[in-house]
């Protein structure tokens, strides 16, 4: 997996038992471990995933259905929750259902 390097500060304990959970081989080095526990963290954290999903939404950094996935949530969620967020929702956001209805609703 290539991805780019990510550094931190971190208690001296803290260290320590990342380190070890290598050394002890339960993960193969340390950026399997984090990854793991940000996976972990985010699996149990619904408002932190709802909140990483807007924000890079409203960046531009990804697009409504890479939101859904990373909120768990549906297309109309989603567009619930921008909405109370007053992020706008970008025209090129729609669903494959909601194209396929409005290519339909023009005759195409």
């Amino acid at each position: 997996m290539t991805g780019k390097t990510i550094s931190f500060t971190a208690p001296e304990l803290l260290k320590m038992e990342i380190e070890a959970s290598s050394e002890i081989g339960y993960y193969d080095n340390k950026s399997e471990f984090l990854r793991d526990a940000t996976r972990t963290l985010l699996a149990s954290r619904k408002d932190l995933r709802l909140a990483i999903a807007c924000e890079l939404y409203k960046k531009e950094k990804i697009s409504l259905g890479r939101a859904v996935e990373i909120a768990d949530v549906s297309y109309e969620e989603m567009k619930k929750i921008l909405a109370e967020r007053d992020i706008k929702i970008k025209s090129n956001s729609e669903t494959v259902e909601e194209m396929k209805k409005r290519a339909r609703s023009i005759g195409a």
